[in-house]
């Protein structure tokens, strides 16, 4: 009997591979990009922000820090056109937040002639019978100086007032950074020990607090990026 031959194995392609699914990641989405700004800080006269405009450079380096100059007499006004201030107290105003941040002490500027600085440091009581320069731009709120005397001029700037005593035309008593930052040679200060203190402070409206505020507060609180508020 004839065998019939075994038909041969049907020859199919080789399998091609499976295509490759593209990998899904779950990504956050990108972040917006921030918009261009300028944190733009109020600063009275005799305030050193130094060590904390450094910090906001090192923990902000895209946002600018501008400094703004504004008057004692002028700075809730000034408060409305930044984003925040340092001031001086007393602020009474609902509408702000108000930090404290330091307390500067009173100092007696006279003229380098003067007998008041043959000593290290003055009392009120020393001041018995001095002439007190007024001050239109005045720091400690016209200090109550029992024994002394009026200018019989109007008051002046607090530049204007020291030029004033360093000729030997009375005294003038304003907080110790003021007196620092119109230091003359014809002129000296004296520590006033019990005369009445300036206190320095941050603030800004609460309806403005941006993080950028917040971010201010932190630096001069002396939080670190780490820190929880």
């Amino acid at each position: 009997m004839r065998r019939n031959k075994a038909a041969p194995a049907e020859r199919f392609p080789p399998p091609k591979p499976a295509k490759k699914t593209a990998k899904v990641v779950f990504d956050a989405p990108a972040a917006e990009a921030e918009l261009p700004r300028t944190f733009r800080l109020g600063v009275m006269p005799g305030a050193t922000p130094g060590k904390w405009i450094d910090a906001w450079k090192q923990r902000m380096p895209r946002v600018p820090l501008e400094l703004v100059p504004i008057e004692v007499a002028d700075q809730r006004r000034a408060l409305d056109d930044v984003d925040a201030a340092l001031v001086r107290l007393p602020l009474e105003d609902d509408a702000l937040h108000v930090i404290p941040l330091y307390e500067e002490t009173p100092v007696v500027v006279t003229s380098i002639e003067s007998h008041l600085l043959a000593a290290d440091e003055l009392t009120v009581a020393d001041l018995e019978g001095e002439v007190v320069i007024g001050l239109t731009d005045d720091a400690l709120g016209a200090p109550d100086l029992p024994g002394t005397t009026p200018a019989a001029f109007g008051a002046l700037s607090t530049e204007e007032a020291i030029a004033t005593a360093a000729s030997g035309v009375g005294i003038v008593v304003v907080p110790m950074s003021l007196a620092r930052a119109h230091h003359r040679k014809d002129a000296d200060h004296r520590v006033l020990v019990d005369g009445p203190t300036s206190t320095v402070a941050l603030a800004w409206p609460r309806d403005r607090t941006t993080t950028d505020v917040d971010t201010f507060v932190g630096i001069v609180r002396g939080r670190t990026t780490n820190s929880s508020r």
